[in-house]
């Protein structure tokens, strides 16, 4: 058997490459969330093994307690802090901060409101407890604390 000539492979269409990449990017725009918040502490949840799932978590504002990050520590040294939103608030400025998110909230959505504390798990007592008075002097009861799952043994 003998070849009959150079046959050379025909080129790939890419007509159709433009339509793919579109219906990529669109699917990760789709598909991704952005973040809320930049995290200016660090935290370690303490573990828990009855752990529920937040449902409605547009509903949810959180608190942030626990060191500085390493790039703040220099500012504000190693002690607690709460952060909310994006910056490091004392615990009397929780009720202003609580009376903002339930503006943003929809009329019949403010009552569902939750707040959810994340807590580094070393975080001492006291500073909680302040924050839990400050909810209470804000009427925002609904409190939920975050914790990691481990196995219930």
């Amino acid at each position: 058997m003998k070849k009959k000539g150079n046959k050379e492979l025909p080129a790939i269409s890419t007509a159709s490459l433009p339509d793919v990449i579109y219906m990529i990017l669109f699917f990760f725009m789709v598909s991704t969330s952005m973040r809320d918040q930049e995290l200016l502490v660090r935290y370690k949840l303490p573990t828990a093994t009855e752990v529920q799932k937040l449902e409605n978590k547009s509903l949810v504002s959180y608190i942030h307690v626990g060191p500085p990050a390493l790039a703040m520590q220099a500012k504000f040294g190693t002690a607690p802090q709460i952060q909310l939103n994006d910056s490091y608030k004392k615990p009397r400025d929780i009720g202003q901060f609580i009376a903002s998110e339930r503006d943003a909230l929809n009329e019949s959505d403010r009552a569902l409101m939750t707040v959810c504390l994340k807590a580094d798990e070393n975080t001492k007592m006291g500073v909680v407890t302040d924050i839990k008075q400050e909810l209470r002097r804000a009427n925002a009861l609904k409190i939920s604390y975050a914790a990691s799952k481990t196995m219930g043994y």
